[in-house]
């Protein structure tokens, strides 16, 4: 099986930005954890502040993975393009959200993701990647 994890803007902060909902582990720490946890599955990882580079990527990997699991962050609830990348792609995706968005802002309640994905999970902090995996298996 192969997998991606696919996260979008300011993730690359994790461990650093705003530790109280995001927690205090990178996501470098976090995706070595969950390789070794699923050491018989590949897993890559991908980021980018970038929503043409996600696009881009979305249709790279598109095709030819297992499964996408995508925290395109705040590019869930504003980006057309990203959500039609997902619908027009094979793989199947899961949106993953870090913080339960529908208990923050009321913009952050709107996905243009999740139309088109496998299913959503939000508000289980980093947890909710390795339930993302889980669901592939």
């Amino acid at each position: 099986m192969k997998l991606i994890i696919i996260n979008g803007p300011n993730l690359n902060l994790l461990g650093k930005r705003e530790p109280e909902i995001y927690g205090s582990k990178s996501f470098l720490e976090l995706f070595k954890e969950l390789q070794s946890k699923f050491s018989g599955i590949e897993i890559d990882y991908f980021q980018s502040n970038i929503e043409g580079e996600l696009i881009d990527k979305l249709h790279e990997v598109g095709f030819d993975y297992d499964g996408i699991i995508l925290n395109a962050a705040a590019y869930t609830h504003t980006s057309v393009g990203i959500g039609d990348a997902v619908k027009g792609i094979e793989t199947p995706v899961v949106e993953v959200h870090i913080s339960n968005v529908h208990a923050r802002e009321a913009f952050r309640h709107t996905s243009y993701i999740a139309p088109n994905a496998k299913g959503v999970i939000f508000g289980f902090g980093v947890k909710g990647y390795e339930l993302a995996i889980q669901s592939f298996l």
